[in-house]
C-alpha cells in the first residue's frame, strides 16, 4: 500500500500525464507507438529508447510515469487508478498493460539484468587446418526475452570458464543448492576428460592449429 506522501506524488505525477493523454489524438499517438515498439524485430533496442520516445511525445514527466503505470504491479496499479485518471484515460491504460505491459517490463528487466539466461544450447566442432585440427564449442546462451546469443571458442577456453564457475560457484553453494544427478554428471565429465589427456599424453600428445574448414561434431 502507498503511504500518504506516495499517494500525494503519484497524484501529481498522474494528473500530469492525465493531462498529457487528453489533448486529442494523443491515446492514439501512444498506442501506434507501444504497438509500433513491441512487435518491431528490434524490440530489445527500440525499447531502451521506448521512455525516451514517450517523454518526447507527452512530456518528461508524463512519459516516464507512463511507463511506470504500464509496468508497476497489479496492485500498486488499482490503488494508482484511484488517485485521478479520468475514466476512459484508465479504460485505455488498462487495455495497453493488458497488451503491452508484460512485454515492456520483461524488455526493460533483461536490460537492467543483461545477464539473464534461461537456457542454453551446446554443440561441438572440428576445425582442420594446415597445421592440424582444433575442436571448437559452440555455446548458444537462451536470454530471458527468447533471443538467443551464440558464442564459438576453442576448447581450452571454453574449459576454462567451466573451471572458473565451478570454482566460485563451488565457494558459495549450500546444501539445498546441489543436485545430485547435477554433480555426478559433472564428476562424469571431469574424468572423461581425465582419460582423454592420459590417452593423448601416452600416444605423445595431438597437435591443434587454426583456419580451415569446420566439421560439425557431436552436439
Amino acid at each position: 500500500m502507498l503511504d500518504h506522501e506516495e499517494r500525494f506524488l503519484f497524484r501529481e505525477e498522474i494528473l500530469t500525464l492525465s493531462n498529457a493523454l487528453s489533448e486529442p489524438g494523443q491515446m492514439d499517438n501512444v498506442e501506434d507507438l507501444l504497438a509500433d515498439v513491441t512487435t518491431s524485430p528490434r524490440f530489445d533496442a527500440d525499447v531502451f529508447t521506448l521512455e525516451r520516445s514517450l517523454q518526447v511525445l507527452l512530456g518528461h514527466r508524463a512519459g516516464s510515469t507512463l511507463i511506470g503505470l504500464l509496468t508497476v504491479t497489479r496492485e500498486v496499479f488499482d490503488e494508482v487508478g484511484q488517485i485521478g485518471l479520468a475514466p476512459e484515460i484508465g479504460e485505455r491504460i488498462v487495455s495497453w498493460r493488458a497488451r503491452f505491459g508484460l512485454a515492456i517490463d520483461n524488455a526493460l528487466n533483461f536490460l537492467n539484468n543483461p545477464d539473464g539466461i534461461q537456457g542454453h544450447n551446446f554443440g561441438t566442432q572440428v576445425i582442420h587446418g594446415d597445421a592440424g585440427s582444433t575442436l571448437q564449442g559452440r555455446l548458444t546462451l537462451v536470454r530471458y526475452n527468447n533471443e538467443p546469443q551464440f558464442y564459438i571458442a576453442d576448447a581450452d577456453i571454453l574449459l576454462a570458464i567451466a573451471a572458473d564457475v565451478m570454482e566460485r560457484l563451488g565457494e558459495h553453494l549450500d546444501a539445498e543448492m546441489v543436485d545430485v544427478e547435477l554433480v555426478a554428471r559433472l564428476r562424469e565429465a571431469v574424468e572423461r576428460i581425465e582419460r582423454r589427456a592420459r590417452t593423448d599424453a601416452a600416444a605423445g600428445g595431438g597437435g591443434a592449429g587454426s583456419g580451415g574448414s569446420a566439421e560439425p561434431g557431436e552436439g
